[in-house]
């Protein structure tokens, strides 16, 4: 097990109100070494919004408060970066505060040749600079395709880091295609779940949430974060064609929902703690993933896929490389009408048999297991560097 290394983890929000990949390998890191968790600015400039406008504020306080412990092994720091990413000025000025602050910082905590295990492709300006023993490029995402980036400055962050790390691992086999073309040392890692946490919607004790008490069954489920990526034409089509279902949408919104003034059967309540998910997966009927289909979905590996199988819960999803693995116990849809054709069948397969199979499905993808088989392959690549390395007065 990775044990008792300096890791400078570069990542997004501690606290996010959607939690990724990073968060959960984050988790496992902090187990065993002291963890420095850098959150990086977004990969697209800000806009106007209230969101947008409150995070930049909450940025410049927590850069002010400099590196905070949150917990025994972790401390939490916000660097000032600019989030303008297209500009070179911006460029050269981030990379310039970024550096030196983080080279103040270990030199605070008495940090020497710590791992730099990067999630966001941005943050590749540090390598080299901080007397790094490893890089990782933990990479879960086509970050180029994302919404509202400048493609072809995050497709440029996103090789050079590809092209340097020592270590890169992809959740997705259409990702790791891509990867290993710039490195070799590319390794496939897909996202692991936390079962046990999912599997409470079992417990027949665990309370309903106040504000979807009064929701009417059968209840399609869906929690993310609801973004561009989301297809809410399916969503609609779906309400208007069965206005006996509810659908229940968890996350934050970041679309315009305004086409559903007039549909009373769907309900987005936004962001809810990552806590308090198996309270609301527990009234779901069918759990859907509704992706637009575009290249980002194309080279994803959705984390919520696993987390509604460790329910138990039926699942329909869209197609894509990753999900089609699943096949056996998740029913893929090609197209609106389809789609809501499987959710009907799917509200009949509540069966325990069912239900077995479906946890099964991952039973050996939970989060500990996923790190296990991550740390080998970085504790191998540490081992080799160390007796490449001369010897002291050699």
């Amino acid at each position: 097990m990775l044990e008792n290394h300096d890791i400078l983890y570069f990542s997004n929000d501690w606290r996010a109100d959607n939690k990724t990949s990073g968060h959960h390998i984050a988790d496992q890191l902090k187990k065993n070494n002291r963890l420095f968790y850098i959150e990086a600015s977004g990969l697209r400039a800000p806009s106007a919004s209230t969101h947008d406008l409150g995070r930049i504020f909450s940025k410049i306080a927590a850069f002010l408060k400099g590196p905070r412990k949150v917990e025994e092994n972790v401390h939490v720091f916000s660097p000032l970066i600019l989030p303008f990413h297209r500009f070179s000025i911006v460029k050269r000025i981030n990379e310039f505060l970024l550096v030196h602050s983080l080279r103040a910082m270990c030199r605070r905590f008495g940090i020497h040749r710590p791992i730099l295990w990067i999630v966001i492709p941005h943050m590749s300006v540090v390598v080299g600079k901080l007397d790094e023993k490893l890089v990782v490029y933990y990479c879960v995402d086509d970050f180029s395709s994302l919404p509202g980036v400048m493609a072809g400055t995050i497709r440029q962050y996103d090789q050079y880091l590809t092209k340097r790390a020592d270590l890169v691992f992809t959740p997705s086999m259409p990702l790791y295609d891509k990867k290993i073309a710039l490195n070799k040392n590319v390794h496939l890692s897909p996202h692991g779940v936390d079962i046990a946490h999912f599997e409470k919607v079992l417990d027949p004790d665990l309370p309903t949430p106040d504000d979807a008490k009064n929701i009417q069954r059968p209840v399609i489920g869906f929690f993310g974060l609801i973004e561009k990526w989301i297809d809410l034409d399916l969503i609609k089509y779906i309400a208007v064609k069965r206005p006996d279902f509810s659908i229940l949408m968890i996350g934050r919104v970041v679309q315009d929902i305004s086409m559903f003034a007039d549909v009373p059967n769907v309900h987005f309540l936004g962001a809810r703690p990552f806590g308090t998910l198996p309270q609301y997966a527990r009234l779901f009927d069918v759990a859907i993933i509704p992706y637009v289909l575009n290249d980002q979905v194309f080279n994803a590996n959705p984390i919520k896929l696993r987390e509604y199988l460790a329910t138990g819960k039926p699942v329909v999803s869209v197609r894509n490389p990753e999900i089609e693995k699943f096949a056996d116990v998740v029913r893929i849809a090609d197209g609106q009408e389809a789609f809501l054709a499987n959710i009907i069948a799917a509200l009949k397969e509540h069966d325990p048999e069912s239900v077995q199979k479906r946890r099964n499905a991952v039973r050996d993808s939970s989060w500990d297991e996923r790190f296990k088989a991550v740390s080998r392959i970085v504790e191998s690549k540490l081992s080799l560097i160390s007796h490449s390395e001369p010897a002291n007065g050699g």
